[in-house]
């Protein structure tokens, strides 16, 4: 039996000033997909653009559906656009191909595998997406070492109670902070 898709069209709306943007979801979760809270989607935007994400409840009365920087990019819109959507229940069991240097560092660090497989699959995709993304090997090597420093005891409580993006912002503070300090631009002030 296909699965019959759910379209409807949409204004791309921003979320407060944030460079964020979504589509209000014009229809019951509950009477749709028998479901009150997070449901996992296959979309379509403009019948050329395929996302996989979520109609969720965002501090809302209603489901917003996400649309990331990547895709108005690639549909050459922004707040204010007309969409059209399609979508449909997304069933499959969502994975995140790994690549085998990662796959060696988790072999080696097991505590830090098995907080990897606790995230959910978002944050997991972000995670190998923000290693992948290193464009040279230095930093590849660098956030290795730093997603598996977050299997230390200290930082497995720190994962747990903020979000990943918490997390990346951090790591990227640091990553300047250091990157300051190596070069010398901090003068004698530290001293």
């Amino acid at each position: 039996m296909k699965i019959q898709s759910i379209q409807f069209n949409a204004v791309i709306k921003q979320h407060g000033t944030m460079n964020a943007a979504f589509v209000e979801f014009p229809f019951s979760t509950e009477k749709l997909f028998n479901k009150k809270g997070q449901v996992k989607i296959k979309a379509v935007f403009d019948d050329k653009v395929e996302y996989r994400g979520s109609l969720a409840k965002m501090k809302t009365d209603f489901h917003v559906l996400i649309l990331t920087q990547e895709v108005r990019k690639q549909l050459e819109k922004t707040f204010g656009d007309e969409v059209s959507v399609s979508l449909i229940e997304d069933q499959e069991e969502r994975t995140v191909e790994i690549a085998d240097d990662i796959l060696a560092v988790f072999n080696e660090n097991l505590e830090a595998k098995t907080l990897f497989d606790k995230m959910s699959y978002t944050h997991k995709k972000e995670y190998i997406r923000w290693i992948n993304e290193a464009k040279k090997s230095e930093t590849r090597e660098n956030r290795k070492v730093k997603m598996i420093f977050g299997g230390e005891e200290e930082a497995v409580s720190f994962h747990e109670s903020a979000s990943f993006f918490d997390i990346i912002v951090i790591q990227i503070i640091l990553e300047i902070f250091f990157a300051i300090i190596e070069n010398g631009l901090l003068g004698d002030s530290l001293s």
